[in-house]
């Protein structure tokens, strides 16, 4: 039995694998509407859920006259038709329960770009708070070899990240992680639980099931997108996906593998905020908007006297109080331009200068962090 980390979290990240939605080539409708089911249910009691989901090849690579071409050009004309017929199914499951879902289809650059990234979450944020479940793609009928994540594990992980969730659940075709293959090794041994993940973990990983036809992942590329949840403050759980309920399963002490953060997600992005953002320009503060900081506020233009260096939207920035003296560090939902226009201004009037609605605050204060 292990312990779920259900209980303590806010916001769940659910992958589910090409083998586990589609079969032949066609939806699996029943176990969709099982999933969705559970969704809905944990919905009902607060959790936010964003749901990972593979499948578009699988789905389309019929139409286009190959079955199991790993041709570039015919796998992307595959996920163009595929991606319609894999929406279309998910949506149909959670039709009777009233619930809209919206489609996100990402590429590497909208994970690692910053300017990219605070778009991406924006959309996803705003789906959420209007009680919509994002559901997440790679966008594979335009990422190339270059420039594709490999796999929804790690796509997985990186929303997670991004999205500051508190559990990354990571539906498999095997219930956890094993000493060894149990498919060839009748006497390996399940893991139930990590606080760490080592390089003798990753020698018990192994490759994509074969058997299934579909899919690029395996426990290796799991344990890859654990290691990013958990620098993140995320944990990890791998589990069977291919039974009734696979979610509400976990609450039942269904068989997984619970790879524990160290940390909360709100800690892991201070951290990384402080160590790991080089300031392209600064921010000069007056003496209210540097306490209101201190307060846990957001920054408005309205507490702003100035604006130093050149930069676009997404770069990292110093917060300079009065003295001088660094307040903290944060990414910047404005260019250096936009930021000089609307200097000592209130948030009513950004909009008629700018001549377009953005986000409320200069810098979020999830996009920041304070120094002692």
């Amino acid at each position: 039995m292990i312990e779920t980390p259900f209980a303590s979290a806010k916001r769940i990240v659910v992958k589910t694998g090409s083998a586990l939605v589609a079969e032949h080539g066609q939806p699996r409708h029943a176990w969709l509407e099982k999933l969705a089911f559970d969704i809905v249910s944990l919905r009902s009691r607060g959790f936010q859920i964003i749901l990972v989901s593979s499948g578009a090849v699988a789905l389309g690579r019929k139409s286009v006259g190959n079955s199991v071409s790993n041709r570039l050009d015919q796998k992307q004309a595959a996920a163009a038709i595929g991606q319609l017929r894999l929406m279309s199914a998910i949506g149909q499951a959670f039709e009777p329960h009233d619930v809209t879902i919206g489609q996100a289809l990402l590429t590497l650059g909208d994970t690692e770009n910053r300017r990219r990234w605070l778009n991406a979450r924006a959309t996803l944020e705003t789906l959420l708070e209007s009680g919509v479940v994002p559901v997440i793609n790679e966008n594979d009928t335009v990422a190339t070899d270059e420039i594709r994540y490999g796999d929804n594990d790690r796509l997985a992980a990186r929303v997670a990240q991004m999205m500051g969730a508190d559990v990354l659940v990571l539906l498999s075709d095997i219930d956890g992680l094993y000493t060894a293959d149990p498919r060839t090794h009748p006497e390996a041994t399940h893991i139930p639980r990590l606080d760490q993940l080592t390089a003798e973990h990753d020698a018990m990983a192994t490759g994509a099931n074969a058997d299934a036809g579909v899919g690029s992942g395996g426990m290796a590329t799991k344990l890859a997108a654990a290691r990013i949840a958990h620098a993140a403050g995320c944990s990890t759980l791998i589990t069977l996906g291919n039974r009734d309920h696979p979610l509400l399963a976990i609450e039942d002490d269904a068989r997984a593998t619970l790879i524990s953060a160290a940390t909360t997600p709100a800690n892991a992005r201070a951290a990384w905020l402080a160590g790991h953002l080089t300031p392209e320009g600064s921010i000069e503060l007056d003496e209210g908007a540097a306490k209101a900081l201190r307060g846990g506020a957001s920054l408005l233009a309205v507490g702003i006297t100035a604006v130093t260096g050149t930069f676009e939207r997404g770069a990292a920035v110093a917060l300079n109080a009065p003295s001088g003296q660094m307040v903290g560090k944060g990414v910047t939902a404005y260019s250096s331009g936009e930021i000089a226009r609307v200097i000592g201004r209130h948030s009513e009037e950004v909009e008629a200068i700018l001549g377009y609605r953005g986000r409320p605050a200069i810098v979020h204060r999830d996009d920041m962090v304070l120094l002692r």
